[in-house]
């Protein structure tokens, strides 16, 4: 009988020495854990996306054309993008504004001030995301549009005409939901105002200030919140494990 009980001792044994290696490698990641969960997320302020275009990193520049003037002080953008993109033919994307007929210049307009956001925006890091494509490797989703802004681009464009309502994919649009639909969801409308600091305003006067700092910060310090707490949640329970290990190898 004795081999037996040998037999059943060593195996446990060797669980127990292998639960004391893995033992502060688990406390390790706990600390870890609830470090990071108490770190800001910085990362998602004032940067550029990484794109065709796109500087690396935001800053002046004092000549940017025009309705994308409003970012001088601050900008993911060069003067010479600012300037292509303001032609009807841009050879930034290869694109006309009028690939399917005259588009109004009131509604050109909305389309001109999405693009100078789109590309000289320092504020949009809550809403960048990777995407695995030939000419960017990163695009920015759901960015919570100004519901003002929307209606306003909206009314000024229902009269003109284009042949497709996700110009990134398929080739009419019918309603404002074409804030939402034209570039593949990188908009999503807001139920907040202009002003309210809860929504990008693709249009400010830069004399104010820029408004959509407010709202980055806004969104990056929700995603903080939310990230700590998971975080602060997986280090408790790693603690916990910890623990429960110990107490049955001191049992």
């Amino acid at each position: 009988m004795l081999p037996a009980a040998t037999e059943v001792q060593v195996p446990l044994q060797r669980q127990k020495d292998m639960v004391w290696k893995l033992m502060p490698l688990l406390l390790l990641l706990a600390w870890v854990a609830t470090i990071c969960s108490a770190q800001d997320r910085t990362d998602l302020l004032n940067v550029c996306m990484d794109a065709k275009h796109h500087k690396t990193k935001p800053g002046p520049e004092d000549k940017l054309h025009d309705q994308c003037s409003p970012w001088r002080k601050n900008a993911c953008c060069t003067a010479d993008t600012s300037q292509e993109l303001h032609k009807d033919t841009s050879r930034l994307y290869n694109f006309n504004w009028e690939h399917c007929g005259k588009m109004e210049p009131a509604c050109k307009r909305h389309f001109i001030q999405d693009t100078c956001l789109y590309e000289c925006s320092p504020n949009l890091g809550p809403w960048i995301r990777q995407v695995n494509q030939s000419w960017r490797k990163e695009r920015f989703l759901d960015v919570p549009l100004c519901k003002e802004d929307c209606q306003r681009w909206w009314e000024d464009c229902h009269t003109s005409h284009t042949c497709k309502s996700n110009w990134h994919r398929g080739w009419d649009w019918t309603s404002a939901a074409l804030c939402e639909g034209l570039w593949s969801h990188s908009y999503k409308v807001s139920n907040y105002s202009r002003g309210s600091g809860r929504c990008i305003q693709m249009w400010f006067d830069s004399t104010q200030g820029n408004p959509n700092e407010e709202v980055s910060r806004f969104y990056a310090a929700a995603m903080n919140v939310n990230a700590g707490a998971l975080l602060h949640g997986i280090g408790g329970l790693l603690l916990s494990l910890a623990l429960v290990l110990q107490l049955w190898l001191l049992g």
